[in-house]
């Protein structure tokens, strides 16, 4: 029993030897190992050899069978191995093909205006300073000489949350804070959100604005002039003019609306341009010499102080430079629209 033993291994040795795929080596193994392989057959009649016999002929089988599994492994790694090297070969990447990009996300076009703007006027020496939007009466109304008569106070136009207390509706509260926390010389921009009742194709209840302030001794109106000219000039292109008409804010002396020229038709008036109407102009913002009550309410009494302030509605930027045609589409979270940007 013995030798058959032997001649099985030697046999099946040579098989695996030349098993020339994971298959057939699979085929080997289960001819020789399996339920009713050589080996197994051979083992079944263990039961007709003496007792003294029986130790040796086992230890003989399992020698075989530990040689025959290590030759499978090797001979199975040997294959593996061939195989992995012909699928490279066969299945070799173009490493200079333009990859496939996942989709990914972008700023929301309120976000890059904003983005924009701040970096612009940072350039110019302004600040970025924030402030809460649940905002305390006295800052958001008197302490920008907005009266207790006033129409802005009314309560169509601002979310009240109790006595005292509202959803702020301008950014210019951050700005008085600015000047009561800290002494002059003040640059800085207020970005954030406010709140309006108010709700159209133009008009948001949550819209975006961005107030500057400049605060020191003899600021002047051609300085305001000068860095509203550079903004536009950043924002709507090197051929870009402003100009200011008088107009009323309470809490600047002189006051001013800002237009600048449309970017469409160059400003020169044409009666089929779709973002001027045929103006040739554009309001952008609105701006002025800060009023002096407010320097006052600030504390700020050295003479020669003066300062200018401007503030603008952020989707109304965004607005013109992708000619969005309606304000409501920004807070849709419509898909097909953000992609757009």
């Amino acid at each position: 029993m013995i030798a058959k033993l032997d001649a099985i291994g030697e046999q099946v040795l040579k098989e695996i030897s030349a098993a020339a795929s994971l298959e057939a080596l699979e085929q080997v193994r289960v001819s020789v190992l399996g339920k009713k392989g050589a080996l197994s057959e051979v083992l079944k009649g263990l039961g007709s050899v003496g007792p003294e016999e029986r130790p040796r002929i086992g230890a003989a089988a399992n020698e075989w069978k530990r040689k025959i599994e290590d030759a499978l492994e090797v001979r199975k790694g040997a294959l593996e191995a061939a195989a992995l090297d012909a699928r490279l070969q066969s299945e070799r990447l173009d490493v200079s093909l333009p990859s496939r990009l996942p989709h990914r996300g972008t700023l929301h076009p309120v976000t890059q205006a904003t983005r924009r703007i701040v970096e612009i006027l940072a350039r110019l020496g302004f600040d970025v300073m924030t402030g809460p939007e649940i905002e305390t009466e006295f800052l958001n109304f008197d302490a920008v000489n907005i009266p207790a008569d006033h129409p802005a106070r009314d309560m169509q136009d601002t979310f009240f949350m109790g006595p005292g207390v509202l959803l702020r509706t301008h950014t210019s509260s951050v700005q008085m804070r600015a000047m009561r926390s800290q002494s002059w010389p003040v640059r800085i921009l207020c970005p954030g959100a406010v709140y309006r009742c108010d709700s159209d194709a133009t008009h948001s209840p949550m819209f975006h604005q961005v107030e500057g302030l400049w605060v020191d001794r003899g600021v002047k109106m051609s300085d305001l002039k000068g860095v509203l000219s550079c903004l536009a000039r950043e924002l709507f292109g090197a051929e870009a003019k402003i100009r200011l008409r008088p107009s009323y804010f309470p809490f600047v002396e002189p006051g001013a609306e800002v237009d600048v020229s449309c970017f469409q038709c160059k400003g020169a008036p044409k009666a089929g341009c779709r973002i001027c109407k045929g103006t040739g102009w554009l309001e952008i913002l609105g701006a002025g010499m800060v009023h002096p009550r407010l320097l006052e309410m600030a504390g700020f009494r050295e003479p020669g102080l003066t300062g200018f302030a401007f503030g603008m509605g952020v989707e109304r930027i965004a607005m013109l430079l992708h000619e969005i045609p309606d304000l409501r589409l920004m807070f849709q979270g419509d898909v097909r629209f953000l992609k757009q940007f």
